[in-house]
């Protein structure tokens, strides 16, 4: 590994909130047959507590890669990450939660006993971990199905669960790598409402990876947009929508055309230059 060229986070100007995710000149590269790859360069963010972003790009810009850095399930090739200004260092933080994009749930599990799952590693007493999974089951609106299996699921409802387990922690940092992108676009919108009742309660800080253009103006306050590989920030995006959010009535705002548009027009340039390549 490279040495960090940052070992403090940057400091805050008056009147700005602070950062809950610092990412420094951030680069990543992967050693191969034939040579090394660049799969993020040089990339640098923040994300203030309590903010929805977005990361977007062509396949291959990175948006999984740097996720997978920042969780510190990959080891940065060059750069920092900083949680609330402590930078991460290889160890997971308790702080921070991950939504994968496969299905991870438990088959042997029922659907009480997959949300409970991360509690019940914690050592946490029988009657908290009945109460809380009681909570996310009525969240994720699963009330009759705590004694499901994942066989007998629809793929909506899997995610529900999956969701459910990874928020039961009561994570202030939630990571989510494509985690609808299997799902019918009735599943799908479904979905976004689902997360974003409890975001809008919650107010955890989420980092959103997804390709999908319309699924990000509909989540997020802001977007960054990757160029095509090696992955670099090309554009951010504000998304000022108000909130709550109606997703068939916002796409047909002019508002949000004119913004469809623009990020459009930037990311099919992205588009364009990966099949150059």
């Amino acid at each position: 590994m490279l040495q960090s060229k940052i070992d403090k986070p940057s400091v805050v100007a008056a009147g700005e909130a602070p950062a809950r995710i610092e990412v420094r000149d951030l680069s990543k590269i992967f050693g191969r047959p034939g040579g090394e790859l660049c799969a993020v360069d040089n990339v640098s963010f923040k994300i203030r507590k309590g903010e929805f972003v977005s990361l977007l790009g062509p396949s291959g810009s990175g948006k999984s890669t740097l996720l997978n850095t920042i969780a510190t399930l990959l080891e940065p090739s060059d750069g920092s990450i900083f949680i609330d200004g402590v930078a991460q260092a290889g160890k997971a933080n308790p702080k921070v939660g991950y939504m994968f994009q496969r299905d991870t749930l438990f088959p042997w599990r029922t659907v009480a006993g997959n949300i409970a799952y991360a509690l019940e590693a914690a050592g946490v007493g029988t009657e908290e971990c009945r109460s809380r999974v009681a909570e996310c089951i009525s969240q994720a609106g699963l009330n009759g199905f705590e004694q499901a299996y994942p066989r007998s699921l629809s793929g909506g409802m899997r995610q529900r669960v999956q969701l459910m387990r990874t928020l039961i922690r009561k994570p202030e940092v939630l990571l989510m790598d494509e985690p609808f992108g299997a799902l019918d676009t009735h599943t799908k919108l479904e979905m976004h409402r689902v997360l974003l009742d409890i975001w809008e309660r919650e107010r955890q800080t989420v980092l959103f990876v997804t390709h999908d253009l319309a699924e990000a103006l509909t989540l997020s306050d802001r977007i960054i947009l990757l160029a095509a590989r090696p992955g670099r920030v090309k554009n951010v995006f504000d998304v000022d929508f108000p909130r709550p959010r109606d997703e068939v009535s916002l796409q047909e705002t002019a508002e949000y055309a004119r913004l469809f548009s623009s990020v459009w027009h930037s990311l099919g340039e992205e588009f364009r230059r990966g099949k150059s390549e």
